[in-house]
């Protein structure tokens, strides 16, 4: 087994980053994060490999700037499995690439019956990675061998599982599809902070009243602030069940808290004094929240055909033909055209239809020019039919 040595000063980054900048084509880049162990998403372990400069892996919290190797490497396309999920960490650390290939997004298009890592370089390149490590605390330190070993093989057969899947979507003629997907991913927008993000807190759908909705605010504030402070993940504080445990108890001392046998967690019992105020805080709340937040989303697909019957029949007419049209293309519907735009289309269509109209709604609503080449054309169609009455039945509408 190769020994692997983790840079972790900004010397040696500086010493990697020009052996990557005289590397030659693409680099592969991966993120291992201590998602579920810390409150943050930051990276712990950043890995690159380029052909000719081989791989190198990194430890973020120990450097100080990543200004050299987002020089050497900025400019050439980034190799990424599930671009999402890693750029956030790598923005945060100062590296942003200027175009990307995703190879799990590639793999969805042209149709991959599994599109994991492990499963695209097995089916790719008939290599076995072995995923033992996936969900380990990659803030520990120091990394084991094994780890950084699991780590190093993520990125060494990415560039030809790129080649591969390249070559795959020249065949299918989805290079272009491709292209537009993955800038879509770089361009895609921060999204904004979820309003009462406290309401998604597991089980509280078993919480009634405004009130004790008010304490289970305060006690999930409480918990945020403690876990960022101690940058530690909240659920490993008190996990959300034992929260929607204390709530259910209500207990009316910090005595009857210490006894509600649910109530569990590291913390449960030495921050006791912290979960106590957040219960005084919850109760003497003046400003009470809504039982419900007002929603900007559609009315549940079951309800369209009481709710709105022509754009119950609309969406029965297109969705099978939506669904036909990314079967031809093999690939996930989901891919070709998410099923929230084909609804919203659906209920609130264009004044006239026509491909042309049913184009432009699906672009205001984010689509990308291939999926509406794609789709527009058959959805305006059957959105006539419908009022026609032309439109083949469908139990479907969801």
């Amino acid at each position: 087994m190769a020994e692997y040595t983790v840079i972790a000063d900004d010397a040696g980054l500086e010493r990697a980053a020009e052996l990557l900048a005289a590397g030659d084509g693409p680099v592969a880049v991966d993120v291992e994060r201590a998602s579920g162990f810390r409150y943050s998403q930051r990276a712990y372990l950043i890995q690159v490999f380029r052909r000719g400069a081989g791989v190198h892996l990194f430890d973020p919290p120990a450097i100080s700037t990543f200004a050299p190797l987002q020089a050497a490497i900025g400019d050439v396309e980034w190799v990424l499995h599930a671009a999402s999920q890693d750029l956030p960490s790598l923005r945060e650390a100062g590296l942003d690439p200027t175009s990307i290939f995703d190879t799990e997004l590639a793999a969805r298009l042209l149709g991959h019956a599994r599109v994991g890592l492990g499963a695209v370089v097995e089916d790719t390149l008939g290599i076995v990675l072995a995923k033992a490590h996936s969900a380990a605390d990659w803030s520990t330190r120091p990394l084991p061998q094994s780890w950084l070993e699991y780590a190093a093989l993520d990125v060494e057969h990415l560039i030809d599982v790129r080649d591969v899947l390249a070559r795959e979507l020249e065949a299918q003629g989805k290079v272009e599809f491709a292209a537009q997907e993955f800038q879509a991913v770089l361009d895609r927008p921060v999204k904004p902070p979820r309003e009462d993000p406290w309401r998604r807190l597991s089980g509280l759908h078993t919480i009634r009243g405004r009130r004790a909705l008010a304490v289970a605010r305060a006690l999930w504030t409480a918990r945020e602030e403690y876990a960022r402070e101690q940058d530690i993940a909240p659920g490993r504080l008190v996990p959300d069940r034992a929260l929607v445990a204390a709530l259910a108890a209500d207990p009316k001392t910090k005595q009857d808290l210490a006894k509600v046998k649910d109530f569990t967690g590291r913390a449960s019992r030495s921050q006791l004094d912290r979960w106590w105020a957040a219960f005084e805080a919850g109760r003497a709340e003046q400003s009470l929240p809504p039982d419900r937040l007002p929603g900007d989303g559609l009315p549940p697909v079951r309800a369209w055909v009481d709710r709105n019957p022509p754009a119950d029949a609309r969406l029965k007419a297109a969705k099978p033909l939506v669904e036909q049209r990314a079967e031809e293309l093999s690939m996930p519907t989901e891919n070709l055209l998410t099923p929230e735009l084909l609804r919203r289309v659906a209920w609130a269509p264009p004044a006239e239809i026509s491909a042309e109209t049913v184009g432009a709604a699906l672009a205001e609503l984010g689509a990308r020019p291939w999926q509406i080449e794609q789709t527009a054309q058959v959805i305006a169609q059957a959105f006539v039919d419908s009022v026609n009455g032309d439109a083949a039945p469908s139990s479907s509408g969801s």
